[in-house]
């Protein structure tokens, strides 16, 4: 679609009840990122009020019409979802508005392929639209979906702002308080230190509102189709950010005397509090075991594994709706009553299939039905199961097939291959689930973001003990693959040919180690942990990762990086199967301002408590390599990092390294568990100590 063109939802599909909203960007070093967020309007253009705001800190509404699904990384960048059901939208409410706003105010011009996508909940994508000319602008309105004599429209916006998140839900009536730049610290920041920037300009940029009468003519306020078919014949052009808004045509009414003032609405992402401190126990000694809901301890087969944990996990999704929600909300699940089944036997041929589990869930007389396919130890899926599981949710109009298992399945390889009918109307998506992923949403739920009954976070937490309890089979990604062995083996012997599918299949079970490693990471910590993608627009996944095979077989090299949000930078890990090393790396930008040696004094001062062997390279735009040493030679002597020639300090790079493990599994001295220990090691004893601002600075 083009900008100001619109276009009914019924005309798309014939199941609009329901859709998703894809928001898609990318960035040149993968650490570009936004928020999104859906306003509900009333004819008059306006919220109701602030609870008609969906944002971060509010991302789900009580009817069920809204809910932010976050954020997954794709090939090419992020995506962020939005479901919304359309059915369940209140009478009164016209308009919803999806939009998006970046952290810190920083503009959208340094993001590329800035992208809407609308799909139905089989996943179908129904209409695309992007946005090219992004700029200064640090919110966009990106569409909107509105009604017109009984039916769904949507119309392709593209509106931007420069006032950030604030401006943009001022602009509709919210009342705000503060905006996302309220917790930057505004303490006084010598221009010496690493992460100085100009507190004084953000603090001023905080106050800014934004441009209310051009933003919302922009956005398509047309009260009938006349209007619509004039934004469909003429594009809509954006009007200069800093327009004044026209006065309105009449004064407000005063407020009642005894009329309690508005309340405004805080836009500052809420902190996170790590858990408090266990309670002493009351058991005599150690030998005591605290009785659990869901014990492990007796299980002796895979069969039995597996069976126990589905029926836990499943009962716990019923139970806490919050959690539910997390995890079927992604596969098209609306917000409802759910139910869920263990071993329920359906008609299939001559012999009924028996599927793991099957999840309903109601809403508005309407039912939503997954079945449920799991695995547990490290046992793989068997294709002719799930092939067998989505003929028959096709032919009874169920809506999805979810599998469960050790394995992370990765965007544009799916863990198994089905057939798919097409000459069936019924879509079914097949969706898959890691036990890590599953265990991330849990402490995310318990530990970071917490659930609304205090027995709700008592099951999370016994579900949690069982996942994490080592005879339950739900570890996550254990084992490296078959040809682990034979491609490290290959590598050291130089025997390892171009094209060898040996290892793109490595390449692919790094791409799964580092995207649990994330889950792990982002649980403990409660906050967005993800892979970064530096793919070129367009790039084929396969030929993505033919390519980083090839690389793998020249230099013997598995590289990768992740982003920790607020953290002063990404880290890069790098596996060296020659001589069996892991390092961990990040860097960071020298400041703008002040003199190098107070850089390097300050630098040294904020490693105080990181690791003695800390290896620290200064960065310079000569073509010789920059001064380099341990931590432990260069807290007496910081003065050594600096040049001995003219050269520029352009940064710094910190890193750690470790010898591996040699195993494929999981075992002590196995890889998967060095990788985990390194990025563990490496987060907590180096990147926690950095001045948080250098990464807002360096994008």
């Amino acid at each position: 679609m083009v900008k100001g063109a619109n276009v009914g939802l019924a005309t798309l599909s014939e199941s609009t009840d329901a859709v998703t909203v894809i928001l898609g960007w990318s960035s040149p070093g993968g650490d570009g990122d936004a928020d999104v967020s859906v306003l509900l309007l009333t004819a008059d253009g306006k919220v109701r009020g602030n609870a008609d705001f969906f944002f971060y800190n509010s991302p789900t509404a009580e009817d069920g019409s809204v809910e932010l699904l976050g954020q997954s990384p794709t090939e090419t960048g992020t995506e962020d979802r939005i479901q919304l059901d359309l059915t369940a939208v209140p009478a009164d409410i016209e308009r919803l508005v999806i939009a998006a706003s970046r952290p810190n105010r920083a503009p959208f011009g340094q993001l590329d392929d800035l992208r809407l996508e609308l799909a139905d909940l089989g996943g179908e994508r129904l209409l695309g639209f992007s946005i090219t000319d992004a700029d200064t602008e640090s919110a966009f309105v990106f569409g909107e979906i509105y009604r017109r004599n009984e039916e769904w429209k949507f119309r392709a916006v593209g509106q931007g702002y420069d006032t950030g998140l604030a401006g943009l839900a001022t602009d509709f009536g919210i009342e705000i308080e503060d905006d996302e730049t309220e917790d930057v610290d505004n303490e006084d920041v010598d221009n010496e230190g690493i992460g100085t920037e100009d507190v004084e300009a953000e603090a001023a940029e905080a106050e800014a509102v934004g441009t209310a009468a051009a933003g919302n003519e922009a956005a398509g306020n047309g009260s009938d189709d006349s209007r619509a078919e004039e934004d469909r014949a003429a594009p809509m052009t954006k009007p200069p950010l800093d327009t004044p808004a026209p006065a309105p045509d009449t004064a407000p009414a005063p407020a009642a005397e005894d009329a309690p003032a508005p309340k405004r609405l805080r836009t500052a992402k809420k902190k996170v509090t790590l858990p408090k401190a266990a309670k002493p126990s009351l058991a005599e000694n150690d030998t005591w075991r605290t009785a659990r809901l869901f014990p492990a301890t007796s299980l002796k087969s895979d069969r039995e594994r597996e069976v126990r944990a589905t029926s836990v996990l499943l009962s716990v999704m019923a139970q806490v709706p919050e959690f539910g929600r997390r995890l079927t909300a992604a596969f098209g699940a609306p917000a409802g009553r759910t139910e869920t089944f263990t071993e329920v036997s359906l008609p299939h041929g001559e012999t009924p299939k028996r599927p793991d589990g099957v999840i309903r869930v109601e809403r508005a007389g309407r039912l939503w039905t997954a079945l449920v396919e799991s695995k547990t130890n490290g046992n793989p899926l068997k294709t002719e199961q799930v092939q067998d599981y989505m003929d028959i949710a096709a032919r009874r109009g169920y809506e999805a097939v979810i599998t469960v298992s050790n394995d992370v399945a990765l965007d544009g390889s799916p863990l198994v291959q089905v057939k798919i009918d097409g000459r069936r109307k019924h879509k079914v998506l097949l969706g898959h689930l890691s036990w890590a992923e599953v265990a991330y949403q849990a402490k995310m739920l318990i530990r970071h973001e917490g659930v609304g009954n205090p027995a709700h976070a008592w099951l999370l937490q016994e579900l949690l003990h069982y996942l994490q309890h080592e005879n339950s089979g739900c570890h996550g990604f254990q084992n490296m693959g078959p040809a682990w062995v034979p491609v490290r083996k290959a590598i050291d012997e130089e025997t390892l040919t171009t094209g060898d599918e040996r290892a793109t299949q490595v390449v692919e079970s790094w791409e799964r180690l580092i995207r649990q490693v994330c889950f792990q990471l982002g649980g403990e910590l409660g906050v967005k942990v993800l892979p970064v993608q530096r793919a070129r627009r367009g790039e084929d996944a396969g030929a993505r990762r033919a390519a980083l095979a090839d690389r793998l077989r020249e230099d013997g090299r598995l590289n990768a990086e992740i982003r920790v949000d607020g953290a002063a930078g990404t880290i890069a890990i790098a596996a060296d199967l020659r001589v069996g090393k892991l390092r961990t790396s990040t860097e960071i930008p020298a400041p703008e301002q002040g003199y190098p040696l107070s850089w390097v004094k300050r630098l040294v001062r904020q490693l105080g408590e990181a690791p003695a062997d800390l290896h620290v390279e200064t960065l310079t735009d000569g073509e010789a390599a920059g001064p380099r040493g341990t931590l432990e030679k260069l807290r007496p002597e910081p003065g050594d990092l600096l040049p001995k020639d003219s050269s520029r300090i352009t940064g710094f790079r910190l890193s750690l390294s470790k010898s591996m493990g040699s195993t494929r599994g999981n075992a002590e001295s196995g890889f998967i568990r060095s990788v985990d220990a390194a990025v563990e090691r490496f987060h907590s004893g180096v990147l926690v100590h950095l001045d948080q601002r250098t990464s807002r600075r360096a994008q």
